[in-house]
């Protein structure tokens, strides 16, 4: 096609494309950005479709670079007080940036996606990982639609993975005493606690003296401090009723001004990966994880009857299918139930036994008399 087609439509500045047209009565001009004509005129097909079909948002949501729509969801996040604030801050800067930043909105697309996927497979991220940095991607074109006026005229399709990697680790109790004896004294309250509530980490670190009933055996989480943001009692039962009154006891002599249930030395704990690793590499688990406890937890309370909706409320699971997740059966659960079945199908079995010989044994007793009457 000649260059001459669309006549001063297309148009060299310096040895890059630009183009100019009409939009609601204004004169547009802009670049192609490329230096190859043909690549020039469809860039100015592509912008009449466009303002023909509606579709065109102006230059200004044209030139929005995907780092900028990053920032509303940053102050997004906090607004509303989001905890994965530093997670999604540091998810941006280490990989969502560097890959779409220069992007523009209005060109992001599902291909950019799919290779950015495949990068992070082939680097050896986890599907759970990629989707939770595909979610942050869903959420910034989500607020750039919302926003007024609209950044972005359409929301790309989002190739979420398929999550298989589901952990399914838990702590036997014989592991449980190994693993509570090789922490330091200062995390052994903290991983009772894990054990026996199945709570999230970061619900228990904040926890405060004045959240503790020990004469009402329960502990009270505030709304506002959870993941789902609803506020949680816990009971105290168990050995942790001991281990909550001897720290009270040693805070009370040795830390009185220390508010943190769980503290080193008065100051709150918040990071253990070292002593949990060691911990556990002593005991040859090296792969149990707090989060593992969760789970343990979960499975604990299924096998001594509680009901479901209890210990929902307890480990603060929203949803029956993540709880559904947590709720392992393990070899020693399977060989109780066979025993336990075997145990039931005997009695049953006497049973079944019994009823046939009286019948067989009342048959013959009757045929008997019928031949002695005879």
């Amino acid at each position: 096609m000649s260059k001459t087609t669309f006549g001063k439509a297309i148009f060299l500045r310096g040895d890059t494309y630009w183009i100019r047209y009409s939009h609601q009565g204004q004169q547009k001009r802009e670049s192609t950005g490329t230096k190859d004509y043909q690549e020039a005129e469809r860039y100015y097909k592509r912008r009449l479709g466009e303002m023909a079909t509606g579709k065109y948002a102006g230059l200004a949501v044209e030139r929005i670079r995907f780092a900028e729509l990053t920032e509303a969801l940053i102050e997004d996040y906090i607004l509303n007080e989001k905890r994965s604030l530093p997670e999604t801050k540091m998810r941006l800067k280490k990989h969502l940036l560097p890959a779409f930043g220069k992007i523009r909105a209005a060109e992001f697309g599902t291909a950019h996606l799919k290779r950015y996927v495949a990068g992070r497979l082939k680097s050896g991220a986890a599907n759970a990982t990629i989707n939770r940095e595909l979610a942050i991607v869903s959420r910034v074109f989500n607020l750039a639609i919302e926003h007024d006026p609209p950044q972005v005229v359409r929301i790309p399709h989002i190739p979420f993975l398929r999550e298989n990697n589901v952990r399914t680790g838990f702590l036997e109790q014989e592991q449980y005493h190994a693993v509570r004896e090789q922490l330091p004294e200062e995390l052994r309250l903290l991983f009772v606690a894990l054990y026996h509530w199945g709570t999230r980490i970061g619900e228990m670190l904040p926890l405060e003296w004045t959240q503790v009933d020990l004469r009402g055996f329960e502990v009270r989480l505030h709304p506002g401090t959870t993941k789902n943001g609803e506020g949680r009692l816990l009971p105290i039962y168990g050995d942790l009723e001991e281990w909550l009154r001897l720290a009270k006891e040693i805070r009370d002599q040795d830390y009185p001004g220390c508010r943190w249930v769980f503290h080193r030395q008065g100051k709150r704990i918040r990071n253990f990966r070292k002593s949990w690793a060691n911990a556990v590499a002593a005991v040859g688990v090296p792969k149990l994880r707090p989060h593992d406890l969760r789970r343990t937890a979960v499975r604990l309370m299924m096998r001594y009857g509680i009901l479901e909706n209890v210990a929902m409320k307890i480990t603060g699971h929203k949803t029956r299918n993540i709880f559904d997740r947590y709720n392992i059966v393990s070899n020693r659960d399977l060989k109780l139930f066979r025993a336990q079945m075997n145990a039931h199908l005997s009695e049953q079995a006497i049973s079944t036994t019994s009823t046939i010989s009286s019948t067989i044994g009342g048959s013959e007793r009757k045929r008997k008399e019928g031949e002695n009457s005879v």
